[in-house]
Parts: C-alpha cells; sequence; structure tokens
C-alpha cells in the first residue's frame, strides 16, 4: 500500500475485482445482468465497501446508485461506472471503473474534506439487456423517452417495466434522476478499451476524445427467387450478390475516409433462404462509426452510392431503414489535457484516440457535463466475453491515473466555482 500523504493501494482494487468475480462469475464469465439477484448481489457487495467510508449512499429513481463524500463546496465531481454485465461477460467491463474509483474515494477520503463534493456512481443497465443502451445515466442525462420504451422485451420475454418494478423503479419517473446532476461540475470515467489499439501500440493507458457517432441501418435487397440449379448465372436477380457487394465495399470506403472509421455488415438474413433457390430478398444490418459528423455523413453517402450502383448492376431494388443514429461526442478539452498529463506522469506517454464503443460518459457529455475518459489496455482487444483481461501492472497504472485526473479535476471545478 502507498502510505503517508497518499494512502492509495492500486492493488486492493485488483483484489476487489477478484472477490467481485468469485461473487458474481462462474466458468462462463460474469453474469451480473441488470435488474437479476446477480446484480442486486453486487450492489449489496458494493454498499458494504462503501460503508467503511464517510459517504452517504442512495439509489435515484432510475435505479443509479450514488455515493457523495461532502466537501468544502457543493459543486460536485462525479466518477462513474457500471457493475452490471452482459451475458457471460468479462470481469473488467465496468466493473474496474466503479472499483477503481472507490480506492479513489478511499484515498480523498482519508485526506479529509476535499475542497469540492466527490460523488461515485454506479449507472444502472449500461449494457442494455433490454436493446437500450446506457439506460440509468441516459435517465439522468434527460435524453431517456420512457413512451418509446414501454413495449422493450428481453431475450427470454421478460418486459422491461416489469423487471424495473421488481427493483422499485417505474418507467415513467426515471427522468426525475436528472435532479442528480443539479450541482455536477464533471464527470470523469476509466474503462477498458475493448479493442486492440493501445496493445498494437505498446501503450498502457490512452486518453479519450470522445464517442463516435453512429450510424445504423437495415439494407434491403430485392430480387427474384429462381430455381438454383435452372436458373443461368447470367439473368439472375440474386439479392445476397448485392448484400455481399456491399459488405465488402464498405471496408474500402472506411479505409478511403481513414482517421478510425469503422463499418461493419453485422448480419444478413435472406428469404427463402434454401439451397435449391436464387435468394429473393436480403436484408442487411449495417454500422457504420466515426468521431468526426461530416466523416461519418460521408461514410453513409458513399456506402448508399455503392448500394443504388450494386443494385443497378444485378438488376435489383435496394432500400435504406434508419434504424439508429447519434452524433459523435467530443470530451472536454481541457479535461483531455488533464487526463493526458495524468497518464504521462502515471507510465511516461499517453494517446490520444476515440472511442467506438458508447459510454455512460457520452451521455454526461450529452447532457452539457464537461467528461473524459481513461482507457486501459485490452489484452487481444477483446471485450465482453470471458477471455476479456489486462494485465495487472496497467490495471494498477489507471487506478494512479484517474487518482491523479481526481486530484486535479478536484482544483479544476474549485477554480471555476471561485470564478
Amino acid at each position: 500500500m502507498e502510505t503517508g500523504d497518499h494512502p492509495l493501494c492500486p492493488a486492493r482494487t485488483l483484489a476487489d475485482l477478484r472477490e467481485l468475480r468469485e461473487l458474481t462469475g462462474d466458468t462462463d464469465g460474469a453474469q451480473r445482468v441488470a435488474w437479476t439477484e446477480t446484480w442486486s448481489r453486487a450492489r449489496a457487495w458494493m454498499r458494504e465497501r462503501l460503508a467503511e467510508l464517510p459517504v452517504e449512499v442512495e439509489t435515484d429513481e432510475a435505479g443509479n446508485q450514488w455515493a457523495t463524500l461532502r466537501g468544502a463546496s457543493e459543486r460536485e465531481l462525479l466518477i462513474g461506472g457500471h457493475i452490471d454485465s452482459v451475458p457471460d461477460g468479462g470481469w473488467l467491463d465496468g466493473s474496474l471503473d466503479l472499483l477503481a474509483g472507490l480506492e479513489v474515494l478511499r484515498r480523498v477520503a482519508a485526506q479529509g474534506t476535499p475542497p469540492v463534493t466527490v460523488r461515485l456512481v454506479d449507472w444502472a443497465d449500461e449494457e442494455g439487456r433490454f436493446g437500450r443502451s446506457l439506460l440509468g445515466s441516459s435517465a439522468a442525462s434527460g435524453t431517456l423517452k420512457p413512451a418509446e420504451l414501454a413495449g422493450l422485451r428481453d431475450r427470454d420475454g421478460v418486459a422491461l417495466p416489469e423487471a424495473l418494478a421488481a427493483y422499485g423503479v417505474e418507467l415513467g419517473t426515471m427522468q426525475n434522476a436528472s435532479r442528480q446532476l443539479r450541482n455536477a461540475a464533471a464527470y470523469l470515467e476509466l474503462h477498458i478499451e475493448q479493442g486492440p489499439v493501445l496493445e498494437r501500440m505498446g501503450l498502457p493507458l490512452g486518453a479519450v476524445l470522445g464517442t463516435c457517432g453512429v450510424e445504423r441501418h437495415r439494407v434491403t435487397w430485392r430480387g427474384q427467387a429462381a430455381h438454383s440449379g435452372s436458373t443461368p448465372m447470367d439473368v439472375r436477380r440474386d439479392a445476397l450478390a448485392g448484400a455481399a457487394r456491399l459488405a465488402l465495399a464498405m471496408r474500402d470506403i472506411a479505409c478511403e475516409v481513414g482517421d478510425g472509421a469503422v463499418c461493419t455488415s453485422g448480419g444478413v438474413i435472406c428469404w427463402p433462404g434454401i439451397a435449391t433457390s436464387v435468394v429473393e430478398t436480403a436484408e442487411q444490418m449495417i454500422d457504420q462509426r466515426h468521431l468526426d459528423g461530416e466523416k461519418l455523413a460521408s461514410l453513409l453517402t458513399m456506402a448508399q452510392r455503392a448500394s443504388w450502383q450494386f443494385a443497378h448492376q444485378e438488376r435489383l431494388d435496394v432500400s435504406w431503414e434508419r434504424i439508429y443514429r447519434i452524433d459523435p461526442v467530443r470530451f472536454h478539452p481541457e479535461l483531455i489535457d488533464m487526463a493526458e498529463a495524468a497518464i504521462v506522469e502515471t507510465c511516461g506517454v499517453c494517446h490520444r484516440m476515440p472511442s467506438g464503443p458508447l459510454h455512460d460518459a457520452s451521455e454526461m457529455a450529452r447532457a452539457g457535463l464537461p467528461t473524459v475518459m481513461i482507457f486501459v489496455q485490452s489484452l487481444r482487444g477483446i471485450s465482453h466475453n470471458r477471455i476479456e483481461d489486462s494485465l495487472e501492472e496497467h490495471i494498477e497504472m489507471s487506478v494512479r491515473a484517474l487518482d491523479r485526473l481526481v486530484e486535479m479535476s478536484m482544483a479544476w471545478v474549485a477554480a471555476q466555482g471561485d470564478s
């Protein structure tokens, strides 16, 4: 343990993470799915640790769990994470954020009254058990639209309102959680990268510039069913051919736009879907992401133009249906600078990078709250899987970097309050 004037113990975070894994995981991975008994047990375990600190613990209208360490100022610095996981998930996604924040909260509390109020929040259902990710944080940010979610069910057919009610949450009043941000002045989040960039660069930590905008569409190709044994190749109107050509073209489009652009053809469903028939209809799901709004728009335009060209060449009809869209979210430039300084102080070098996945931090930034994230290297770039992992020394570095960022951010928030 680091002693003296800085009683931070990153090794304790590792011990906490292992204990949580034993409590809430099995041979298939983490099972802390939101609104389940295992998730509730994980939260109770977290409250036991918070009980050792001079903090006030409460659960808001959206099911988010807050721990508040009162400071000399009512202005608040928020540290966020989520203890819920996907089914058969990894031991670090979300829980590292929260338990690193717990260790920093221990250190801050041990040094007496902080200059500003510090709050640690465990956001409810970040992973989106019912298909709506960032559920608790979007309720707090004000972007949640309860009426649009009332009919959602999980993969087992459980209705969202029913699952929420079992934990004292009413869908129609979830947005009252926005009161929690009344005095908030900044938001910090640590997370595993969930990708291979830092590992490929040989770097432990990165400062996150923001979260990418997303364009997600269903592309429907329509041709003509015909017998696969008797229809010559040159007269076929094969809907799958259009989908296949677009899937390949989008890789080149992403490379052409560059600067971190990614395009994915995530699945194709074909009808009639038998070996003895040319495909008449193919529904293709595509996902495009970029941190720059104009380049995200270019990705979409280029893909659509390519689809029209392929439809003409293959004698098909093609249509596009948007199923999800979110603008890029930029994090606060001063906080990015502070995150980089904290990382450099911790491990000597920092890489600035966008986040392809969305995070609760995205919702805080959308609410107008100055926000930044720190990424820690993910081994093999794998997440949402039981083999998800990071080097122990990198995890400990991430706790130190978050702690340093919290120290700088407290001073920054306090100075803003004095100005």
